[in-house]
């Protein structure tokens, strides 16, 4: 899964194009729900985080509207967030089948790929979106993921810091930039990296965890657990190893940080 923890990064909105002819779905009863209010319905369920109501939602929209590359691509980010990856790629391959020139069922079938461990295939799609667009944002971060999970720190680091300028705002980026550095030895930087991330957005939870990491580190033990006070506070799935590793998708010199400073701490 993404850094970003599984958020469903492509939903696409009903085509505009398709609006002000759309009547209501083909051989339904008088007064059944129109194709687009059928969408939006998906959509609004699919957004509100209602996967197992959207899931038939998008079944239908797809039944009635075979030839909708959005729907077979919002579809896909449905069943990825149910947990059936191969699904979420075969409906981002009808996707793309159908829109050969569209970035977002790339980048949804890459976050359905790194679900599978497929780095190479995941990156191939990142890769395609990039050459088209080198400054999108999203395929920079997410390439940045992969490139970690296939242990290049260096070039994951570079990828994320792209990623941030590519999308100013872009604090994840930012803090995993940070981490990739603190994984690469380059401390000083992480630790101001992390710093202006706090003072920029006091309730980000990543960059203070990951500020604690490093101050236990190189010895700080009681700004550590100040940080570490706010940090967990604000997201408790920092106090899991596996959660850091698997999906927030951390470096493992700032997971073996964290994880002994919590050991003593306890």
């Amino acid at each position: 899964m993404l850094a970003l923890i599984l958020l469903l990064v492509g939903l696409l909105a009903w085509p505009q194009a398709l609006r002000a002819d759309a009547g209501p779905a083909a051989g339904s009863a008088a007064g059944a729900v129109s194709l687009p209010a059928l969408f939006e319905q998906a959509l609004a369920a699919s957004r509100d985080g209602r996967f197992g109501e959207a899931l038939p939602l998008w079944d239908r929209v797809v039944d009635l509207a075979p030839e909708d590359a959005s729907a077979w691509s919002n579809r896909g980010n449905v069943q990825l967030a149910l947990g059936d990856a191969r699904a979420a790629i075969a409906d981002q391959d009808k996707a793309i089948e159908l829109e050969p020139a569209s970035a977002d069922p790339h980048l949804n079938r890459g976050t359905a790929e790194e679900a599978l461990g497929l780095w190479s295939a995941a990156a191939a799609d990142y890769q395609w979106i990039l050459e088209r667009n080198p400054e999108d944002a999203s395929a920079l971060y997410n390439l940045g993921n992969v490139e970690g999970s296939r242990g290049d720190w260096p070039a994951a680091r570079a990828c994320f810091e792209a990623a941030a300028a590519a999308r100013p705002g872009f604090a994840m980026a930012r803090s995993s930039a940070a981490l990739a550095a603190f994984q690469l030895g380059d401390t000083t930087v992480a630790e101001k990296q992390m710093r202006d991330l706090i003072r920029r957005y006091p309730l980000f939870a990543d960059a203070r965890a990951g500020l604690t990491a490093l101050l236990w580190r190189r010895g700080a033990r009681g700004e550590a657990e100040s940080h570490w006070a706010a940090a967990s506070g604000l997201d408790p799935r920092y106090r899991q190893e596996e959660w850091l590793l698997q999906i927030r998708r951390w470096p493992p010199v700032p997971v073996q940080a964290l994880a002994q400073f919590l050991a003593l701490a306890s």
